[in-house]
């Protein structure tokens, strides 16, 4: 069966110690495969006593980092401290023992602004540039980083599979989200099997930011369409809490999205399970 997962952004934000102490032994429980576990701040949460707990609780790991203003691979005097945190999250994972580290390693996650064609080929040039010794540090530690894209109330860098195709080097891959792929493209399956064996990690969720299954998604079509990829990773949940109000303004989280976000999580792990038996 295909591994499945939750980010810990369903419960709280920042992720310390403290709550991996509290959240991880319950994810466990509940039959999850591995936890995704943000890098918000550098020290908000300790990599080796971690990597630890989740031996101990038979837990894999995914790593996610976290774009907010001030952190910038273009048009901005930032490119060099980006960089350093994005290598911060590589060693990270390569301590937890997590695959890729994924996210939207572009632009703060808010940041958009208008361009034409010329513009947007010199931005991706940046882009391609900047990205590449991060790639490449990456690389040489066994760890793939997944560029995400986003949908166009949260950047207007990279929308879709085929801007990430265009801007992205060769040797990055993507990270694909069911929510930013049902706002974004025309045929979310189709841009799934247009991403193919770039696909380098994977998050799910609602069409409404809730629960995977209880919504208008094409599920089947996307299980088949991952299948065929060839991508072997995990899904992973990735909502969040309305009863954090950092989080939940970052995300426009402004109701509950599920009854708890217990709930959330074990019936979207049901509803996962049942699909990726099929």
């Amino acid at each position: 069966m295909r591994p499945l997962g939750v980010n810990t952004w369903v419960w709280t934000s920042p992720l310390t110690d403290e709550s991996l102490r509290e959240l991880a032994p319950r994810i466990a429980h509940w039959g999850f495969d591995v936890i995704e576990l943000p890098v918000e701040h550098r020290g908000d949460w300790d990599p080796q006593e971690t990597a630890v707990l989740l031996s101990g609780l038979g837990l894999a790991a995914s790593v996610v980092l976290v774009m907010p203003p001030g952190r910038e691979l273009v048009a901005s005097p930032a490119v060099a401290e980006t960089q350093d945190y994005l290598r911060h999250c590589v060693d990270v994972a390569v301590t937890v023992g997590a695959p890729a580290v994924s996210g939207p390693a572009y632009a703060s996650v808010g940041r958009t602004w208008r361009m034409d064609a010329a513009e947007r080929k010199a931005v991706y040039a940046e882009l391609r540039e900047n990205l590449k010794p991060v790639v490449a540090y990456a690389g040489e530690r066994g760890v793939r980083i997944g560029v995400e894209p986003l949908n166009r109330y949260e950047t207007s860098v990279i929308n879709t599979v085929g801007q990430a195709l265009d801007a992205l080097p060769e040797e990055c891959g993507l990270l694909l989200d069911t929510y930013h792929l049902n706002i974004e493209e025309a045929d979310p399956v189709a841009a799934v099997r247009a991403a193919g064996g770039r696909i380098a990690h994977l998050q799910v969720c609602g069409t409404d930011r809730g629960t995977p299954g209880a919504d208008h998604f094409d599920w089947t079509g996307f299980a088949s369409a991952v299948d065929d990829s060839g991508y072997q990773g995990p899904l992973v949940i990735e909502s969040f809490t309305a009863d954090n109000a950092t989080i939940a303004t970052a995300a426009s989280v402004w109701r509950p999205l599920a009854p708890t976000q217990d709930a959330l999580a074990t019936d979207g792990l049901a509803f996962l399970r049942a699909l990726t038996r099929t």
